[in-house]
């Protein structure tokens, strides 16, 4: 079964993308990847979405190489997508750590490979964030060119079949589109029905650039992974328009939320290690909103951001994401 047996969006360097992919986010446990990459794998998922950030690349590098070892699935079927952390922009710094993260996935390139956010920070000798006198993190001001230069390297050299950026507003993107040789050719960012992101979904249309949305779902599950209260509520599983139509339509409120992104051009990456989830997930290519009910989620006035990125509060280029 090859990448493209699932629906796909070609990249303005001719590289396909599966339109819906499995999210790693807060999952660490080797023994639950083993188990939800087999799943996924079995039910027909070929994109997955990782990140330095995640703390899980060593992880995923051994689930892959067994599944590969066994015949489950091929290193060429598969399309894999990570970043480069925020506190490693400085370019020798990106170079050493893209070595270590095909190292540590222990792949011989990478798919998509995607600066993580627009800002960077500065690390301290004796390990952690490099704080300032009021205890805010230390921005890193690599210029993004000057970071986006060494993956034009590792680009050409094959070892990065495609690269773009993660966390960037409109002004960010296109600036960097104007300066870059090679030009970005996904931008993933949080997109969801309280968070539409129109202005940057048109900026990347113009510019040909693939969007992909992470927290496709309300992230319910965020808070695991931050305090109490650090970030807003934004129920979309529970929204009565998400309700009424998976009524209509015999789905689940999370395959309406993922079929709206779908038919708006916008691949996703849900995260589930469940195996009854990672199903649901993946069953939305067999229905349609008709253009009525497409046209619902504009009723929807509300705009509620989920990440705010505090760990950049302070940092001349904050916020990384349009205000």
């Amino acid at each position: 079964m090859s990448v493209y047996t699932t629906p796909h969006y070609t990249f303005n360097n001719g590289v396909k993308q599966p339109v819906l992919g499995l999210g790693t986010w807060q999952a660490q446990n080797i023994d639950e990847l083993r188990n939800a990459l087999r799943t996924a794998i079995n039910i027909g998922y070929r994109y997955l979405d990782t990140a330095y950030g995640y703390g899980n690349e060593a992880q995923i590098g051994q689930c892959l190489e067994e599944l590969f070892n066994e015949g489950v699935v091929k290193r060429e079927e598969l399309f894999i997508a990570t970043k480069l952390p925020f506190h490693k922009h400085k370019p020798e710094d990106t170079k050493a750590t893209i070595k270590e993260q095909l190292k540590n996935l222990r792949l011989d390139y990478i798919d998509l490979y995607l600066i993580h956010n627009a800002c960077g920070v500065k690390t301290s000798p004796e390990g952690g964030f490099l704080k300032d006198a009021n205890g805010l993190n230390v921005p890193e001001l690599t210029p993004h060119v000057e970071t986006w230069k060494v993956l034009e390297k590792f680009y050409a050299e094959n070892k990065l079949r495609a690269i773009g950026v993660s966390n960037f507003r409109c002004d960010q993107l296109e600036q960097l589109y104007n300066e870059a040789s090679i030009k970005p050719a996904n931008l993933q960012i949080e997109l969801h029905i309280y968070h539409r992101q129109r202005k940057l979904l048109d900026l990347c249309k113009k510019l040909n650039i693939a969007v992909t949305s992470y927290a496709s779902l309300g992230s319910p599950a965020r808070k695991q992974g931050f305090g109490p209260g650090d970030y807003p509520d934004a129920d979309c599983l529970g929204n009565e328009i998400v309700k009424e139509l998976a009524k209509k339509y015999k789905k689940t409120p999370g395959q309406i939320l993922l079929r709206h992104l779908l038919q708006l051009g916008v691949s996703v990456i849900p995260k589930s290690t469940n195996p009854e989830r990672l199903k649901q997930n993946f069953d939305v290519f067999d229905f349609e909103l008709e253009p009525e009910d497409f046209e619902k989620f504009d009723e929807i006035k509300e705009d509620v951001r989920l990440f705010s990125f505090s760990f950049a509060k302070g940092h001349p280029w904050y916020p990384p994401f349009e205000a």
